[in-house]
């Protein structure tokens, strides 16, 4: 029998002042861009609120991430009965967290949902990760009064698994640890895109390192990579689709950038307010241009800068709690 290690939870300290990306449904949109013949991305109006997914072929339908609340299932729903007839049989969770999840309450019975094992293994307390997420919710109450129940998923897999739709298969990954335990990938071969939860955004904007530390994430990275070397397209979670592989590079750069200082930091005994200032900022000026170009308005673009910063001041956070808690572990 395998044993799984469950990690520790999510840290719920913040950074002070810290404004995280707003996962309120309240405003949300759902636009779909047809990638294929039967595929969709579902992409999220504003960003940076939930992108989900939809994957056809000749005889299922399966829909990637679950939404918030039900109402946003329901709303994931319909627009997939609108754009394909074929039954909803599969639903992937990419994440554990509740963003991802909540909705999986309302999906039908017969829906068969999927995801890793870690991220099953995490989905034990419903308070505490209402609790964690409503610091993204600005105000609203909808995660208290709709969502009640968390239902886990039916099937699990360790590392790799597939799902034959009829004339179209997806494969699902967990290549390691990375924003979360159990970050699972949804790879479609035929159209070399894989939708990737809170694994990997578009190159130039800044993850969230909530459980893991930047090594192991970055090895995650390095996995992923060397086993999607055809990759061409990502939908990520949250925020505009991007090229792959340009991804993947820019935050193993960024991690391993992120490791050295903050281990060096701490090493020679700096306060996190001090690590913070030494810490190199991508973020301190501008956006990548290509990344801004993507973005479109200024608007857009000064918030992305925004919150930018506001999840590179978490990241450095993360690390040092991580780090000066095994430098003090021995």
């Amino acid at each position: 029998m395998t044993t799984h290690h469950i990690p520790e939870r999510e840290i719920a300290e913040r950074p002070a002042a810290y404004n995280g990306p707003n996962l309120s449904p309240v405003g949300l949109k759902l636009v779909p861009r047809q990638l294929a013949d039967g595929v969709h991305a579902l992409m999220a109006v504003p960003a940076p609120k939930d992108n989900n997914g939809l994957i056809a072929g000749r005889d299922a339908a399966l829909v990637v991430d679950a939404g918030i609340t039900p109402d946003v299932s329901r709303t994931i729903q319909s627009l997939a009965a609108e754009l394909t007839d074929r039954p909803l049989r599969y639903l992937v969770n990419t994440t554990y967290h509740g963003d991802h999840t909540f909705g999986n309450l309302a999906f039908p019975a017969e829906t068969v949902i999927i995801s890793s094992r870690a991220n099953r293994d995490n989905m034990t307390d419903l308070g505490y990760e209402k609790q964690v997420r409503s610091g993204n919710m600005y105000g609203d109450e909808a995660l208290f009064d709709a969502v009640t129940t968390w239902r886990l998923p039916d099937l699990v897999f360790d590392s790799f698994a597939e799902v034959d739709l009829g004339g179209r298969t997806v494969q699902l990954w967990h290549f390691g640890p990375g924003n979360g335990p159990g970050d699972t990938v949804v790879h479609v071969p035929d159209i070399r895109t894989a939708w990737t939860g809170n694994l990997l955004c578009h190159a130039g904007i800044a993850h969230m390192l909530l459980q893991g530390g930047p090594a192991p994430y970055a090895a995650t990275l390095r996995a992923m990579k060397a086993a999607l070397p055809d990759l061409r397209t990502i939908v990520p979670g949250h925020g505009p689709a991007g090229d792959g592989h340009a991804a993947i590079d820019t935050l193993i750069s960024y991690l391993e950038r992120l490791h050295e200082e903050v281990h060096a930091a701490t090493q020679q005994g700096r306060t996190l307010e001090e690590t913070t200032a030494a810490c190199t900022d991508p973020w301190a000026e501008r956006l990548d241009p290509t990344l801004a170009s993507v973005l479109g308005p200024p608007q857009a673009q000064d918030a992305m800068l925004h919150l930018c910063r506001n999840l590179h001041r978490l990241n450095i956070l993360t690390t040092y709690r991580l780090y000066t808690t095994e430098a003090s572990a021995g």
